[in-house]
């Protein structure tokens, strides 16, 4: 007789890996107001800007496999986990387009890719088929924030100019990987409508 109420609660939207995933999404207006008020400075808002995204995005992997591993993997959470993902790395990629550190066509790439991917993913969940991360996907979003944070971090203030050629080669591999992950989802989108409907 416990075991429905039990199954409930282990399923409720009330959980911590949703709460965690909720504080990351509160924290990104902040991120983007520290990064643009230091406007290229590299003051102790960059910094403080830094850290904040890098805890933010460093939370998605434990959010994810909280939710796993004691069975609390819910909608909402399916649903809220991408848009923390998107809005700190898109918002973060805006942010330093606006401050003339990034080209904006790779921001505007990148963006198309991971807001259309993103959006298709939630019509086939609502749908009822949910489309797993793929392994380029994962590795693309592993780059895409270690590329990210070093992008964020004023590092050249410490160990000198060199550190752009680091910062630049990572943010390449993120944006091929991307368009490659990207290419790797479309092709299962095809694959997904061409498959016979039970």
């Amino acid at each position: 007789m416990d075991a429905a109420p039990e199954s409930t609660a282990r399923t409720s939207n009330w959980n911590l890996p949703n709460a965690i995933t909720v504080v990351r999404i509160l924290l990104a207006p902040l991120f983007f107001w520290m990064l643009l008020a230091d406007a290229g400075e590299d003051g102790w808002l960059r910094w403080a800007a830094a850290a904040v995204f890098i805890i933010a995005i460093a939370t998605d992997g434990i959010d994810g496999h909280i939710a796993r591993s004691r069975g609390l993997v819910t909608d909402l959470g399916k649903i809220l986990d991408p848009i923390a993902d998107k809005l700190l790395t898109g918002g973060a990629l805006v942010c330093l387009s606006i401050l003339g550190e990034l080209w904006w066509w790779v921001t505007i790439l990148i963006l198309v890719r991971e807001v259309g991917i993103t959006v298709w993913r939630l019509v086939e969940l609502r749908r009822g088929n949910v489309v797993p991360a793929s392994s380029g996907g994962k590795l693309k979003t592993v780059v895409q924030s270690v590329a990210i944070s070093l992008a964020l971090v004023p590092l050249w203030t410490l160990v000198g100019d060199w550190i752009f050629w680091v910062n630049w080669v990572f943010m390449a591999a993120a944006l091929a990987l991307t368009v490659i992950s990207g290419v790797q989802y479309i092709a299962a989108a095809i694959a997904l409508r061409r498959a016979p409907r039970p």
